[in-house]
């Protein structure tokens, strides 16, 4: 039952648009309906699920305490709304999530942040830190230093780009509608639920239309995108009903969603894109201890290679290798070929010494390697 999904998911993203969190017409906060939720996250925390939040409303927040006339806003307005209006926000999840004795950390991203290597792994990295120190990260777009070259532009594709970088399971889409109908419900009485959907085919899209729904910029059409992008990933994802109390505990009890399902695993799906789809740009060659634990499943340390070939920087792709030059994966290196060369055949205890900075301790961890 796809409803049990969201019990038995290790990870989860959520994605609060503004309408349902924000009271436009004064710029507040719908407390009330933002205190259920944490009630829904706690839940989640208590049977020992991490949850992501993806949170809309510091614009619609902002504007208000700035005065702004109802209506489009100039670019520098937004970024001057969204920074007046994220304080408050990040503030409100905070009282409502300490409430239940849940911590929340904020992070403020750009579509470059998700598409940079670089700038990938190290918000990757910075997810995985908070999630294992038992807190809740609230993420929204950066919109006091977007512009619109690099705007996500809708908050649903931007918590599908979340829910990849994070190998999340299940990205929980809280919306104006239950799920995607094969006709707009709003204009024709007998349009059809579809429950569930496991691949976006030309004939899914058509059922989107280029119809905004109320909410936010986005629409069914923003929806279907994210989508796509959880499916690439191995993310199962549910389109539902977000108004009233308890949405989360509605859905897993199983209130009325759509469900889009992945053929692979968050992991089958990132190894593939690490194996198939990156040019590796070096060669990082094992010694027969390395080669050892690499086949039992570990991470690639320092102190199991021994020579580091070609230019590279950190979180590009490399070939891992045997002293005969046989592939045996390929990985993304946490540092740059310069450092490499500096640590390889050192104790990972000896990285900060090195460089001068804590790194990970692992050269190529096993979550970003694919064996060959």
């Amino acid at each position: 039952m796809t409803a049990a999904l969201l019990k038995t998911a290790k990870r989860v993203v959520i994605k609060i648009g503004s309408a349902l969190l924000v009271d436009e017409a004064h710029g507040t906060v719908h407390r009330k309906w933002l205190e259920a939720i944490a009630l829904d996250v706690a839940m989640m925390k208590a049977r020992g699920q991490d949850v992501i939040l993806v949170s809309s409303g510091a614009i619609a927040v902002g504007r208000r305490y700035l005065g702004l006339a109802d209506g489009p806003l100039k670019l520098d307005e937004k970024q001057a709304a969204a920074a007046t209006g994220q304080i408050r926000l990040a503030h409100a999840y905070q009282e409502v999530l300490g409430q239940q004795n849940i911590t929340v950390s904020q992070v403020l991203l750009t579509l470059d942040d998700t598409e940079s290597r670089r700038r990938y792994l190290n918000a990757r990295g910075t997810l995985s830190a908070i999630l294992r120190l038992g807190a809740v990260p609230l993420i929204n777009e950066n919109d006091t230093v977007a512009t619109d070259e690099i705007r996500f532009g809708d908050n649903d594709r931007l918590a599908a780009r979340v829910a990849a970088m994070a190998s999340a399971d299940v990205l929980v889409l809280l919306s104006d509608i239950d799920g995607l109908y094969d006709a707009n419900p709003n204009e024709h009485e007998g349009a059809k639920h579809i429950a569930t959907v496991n691949a976006i085919t030309p004939e899914i899209e058509a059922m989107a239309g280029g119809v905004a729904s109320s909410v936010g910029s986005g629409g069914m059409v923003t929806k279907l995108a994210a989508a796509k992008i959880c499916l690439q990933n191995g993310c199962a994802m549910a389109i539902t009903l977000g108004k009233g109390e308890r949405p989360l505990q509605r859905l897993q009890d199983g209130a009325r969603a759509t469900w889009f399902m992945p053929s692979l695993t968050p992991t089958n799906a990132r190894k593939r894109w690490i194996a198939g789809s990156l040019q590796p740009n070096g060669q990082l060659v094992l010694d027969d201890g390395a080669l050892t634990a690499l086949k039992a499943g570990k991470s690639l340390l320092p102190i199991g290679v021994t020579t580091v070939k070609g230019e590279f920087q950190k979180g590009d792709a490399v070939i891992i290798e045997d002293k005969t030059g046989r592939e045996l994966a390929r990985g993304l290196s946490a540092y740059a070929s310069d450092e490499a060369r500096k640590i390889i055949g050192k104790r990972s205890a000896e990285i900060e010494d090195i460089l001068g900075y804590r790194g990970r301790d692992e050269l190529v961890h096993r979550d970003d390697m694919a064996l060959s």
